[in-house]
């Protein structure tokens, strides 16, 4: 089974978009085009929070991710979180994301009681939860976007 990789990054920018486009280059995925899924953790896939991605292959091509994303315009600070819980026997797992113009403290708390929100709804067990965060200040007339994402392994062609 491939490995899932958990990135992330915070940038600044003149537009939404090109905020957006910075948070991503700090991840490592801007070059591939991101297709999002729903949360779950296939059985006996790796979960590794890396920060960066390394090379995922070939530019324009797909890259299957759970997305949190927060973009703002307004002074304050940007947060987005995901958390990912196991099961210890090698069983599926579920990613849970939220983002938003909060604190950290804040972001991490919503994240964590949707993860155990949504263990509740299944009948498997779960290893400790994870949490990957990422925060940052917004400035006044800029545009200002964090980031956390779950790659599922190496990008696939688009065409």
């Amino acid at each position: 089974m491939s490995t899932i990789r958990v990135v992330w990054g915070a940038a600044s920018g003149p537009t939404a978009m090109a905020s957006y486009d910075a948070a991503l280059a700090e991840a490592g995925v801007e070059n591939y085009n991101l297709v999002s899924v729903s949360s779950v953790i296939p059985a006996g896939a790796a979960v590794e929070a890396v920060g960066t991605a390394p090379d995922l292959g070939p530019a324009g091509e797909r890259l299957t991710v759970v997305e949190a994303r927060a973009t703002t315009a307004e002074p304050g600070r940007v947060s987005a979180a995901l958390a990912w819980s196991q099961s210890p026997d090698g069983g599926p797992g579920l990613f849970y994301e939220t983002a938003g113009e909060m604190d950290r403290e804040d972001v991490e708390r919503r994240v964590r009681e949707g993860l155990a929100a949504g263990q509740e709804l299944r009948d498997w067990s779960f290893a400790e939860p994870r949490v990957a965060l990422e925060s940052r200040q917004a400035d006044s007339g800029r545009h200002t976007t964090a980031v956390v994402l779950a790659v599922y392994g190496e990008s696939k062609p688009i065409l």
